[in-house]
């Protein structure tokens, strides 16, 4: 997708920074602790395509929107990575400007259109904008999150795909929440093992944050982190008791961190705590 383009830097605002020849990325101006620089619509098309394919028109922004439908020209299909307001908040204001069926896991996101397989026997293959784009089931963040191997139609799935599209299951930086609503840490460990599987050497672009050069290795280190600090939770609990509650073990774990990251953190150590009861329980 970089066209010839003169390199675009990270992070550059409601501009179109090529990623790969088939990516590239809008950034939206809506920073914070939680969306780190702003959050990243992408924008997939083969080389001639006239159509495109925008995944996460981003929070409710029209101006954002309004800056999407002016760069990319004809869109072929909207998806949607995951549930989050900053991720699905501006669907309708990019169906403002187009047509394009919006597809995601959740029916609720979706408009003119089935939602996304996941969890079958086979992946669900998307078939749009002269690529051929594998629908992975990645749960952990959230229980609809997916992730998006892209390809050029018709070169086959033998060879690694261009990029992969992640939503927020690997940010560019720092690992991510798992939501206490319905993330699930199980789920999570098991995305990053089939990540690290299949994406090694394969350029991941994130829902937050600059690029990721190297999405197994990535996976396989945030697997190896998750799986430590939960050796560090079940310490903690030990120590302070079955009882003692996320908020206690969160701060028991996290030292000189921000009064935001431990609320943060805290998200994460309640599914943690989940996760171990249901392991603990008679019947797992």
């Amino acid at each position: 997708m970089s066209g010839g383009l003169a390199p675009i830097g990270f992070p550059a605002y409601e501009t179109l920074r090529p990623v790969t020849d088939l990516a590239g990325v809008i950034l939206c101006d809506n920073p914070s602790e939680m969306t780190f620089e702003g959050t990243n619509t992408v924008v997939l098309r083969a080389p001639g395509s006239p159509t495109c394919v925008v995944v996460d028109p981003g929070p409710d922004d029209l101006a954002h929107a309004e800056r999407i439908a002016a760069i990319v020209g004809e869109i072929e299909l909207v998806v949607v990575t995951h549930r989050h307001g900053d991720h699905t908040d501006g669907i309708d204001h990019l169906r403002t400007f187009t047509a394009a069926p919006v597809r995601a896991v959740q029916e609720r996101f979706c408009r003119d259109a089935a939602p996304l397989v996941t969890g079958g026997d086979d992946d669900e293959v998307i078939h749009a904008a002269g690529l051929d784009i594998i629908v992975l089931g990645t749960p952990g963040h959230t229980a609809d999150s997916v992730s998006l191997e892209v390809r050029v139609a018709g070169t086959g799935f033998t060879a690694p795909p261009d990029c992969v599209v992640l939503g927020d299951t690997i940010l560019g930086r720092d690992s991510t929440v798992l939501d206490s609503t319905d993330g699930d840490l199980g789920d999570y460990l098991g995305s990053m093992d089939l990540l690290a599987a299949r994406a090694d050497g394969v350029i991941g672009i994130p829902g937050h944050g600059p690029d990721v050069e190297n999405t197994g290795r990535a996976a396989q280190v945030l697997g190896r982190h998750r799986r430590d600090r939960l050796e560090q939770i079940v310490a903690a609990r030990a120590e302070l008791g079955r009882e003692a509650s996320a908020e206690a073990i969160t701060r028991h774990i996290y030292r000189d961190v921000s009064p935001f990251l431990l609320m943060v953190a805290e998200q994460s150590t309640l599914v943690a705590l989940r996760h171990l009861d249901r392991l603990d329980a008679p019947d797992a």
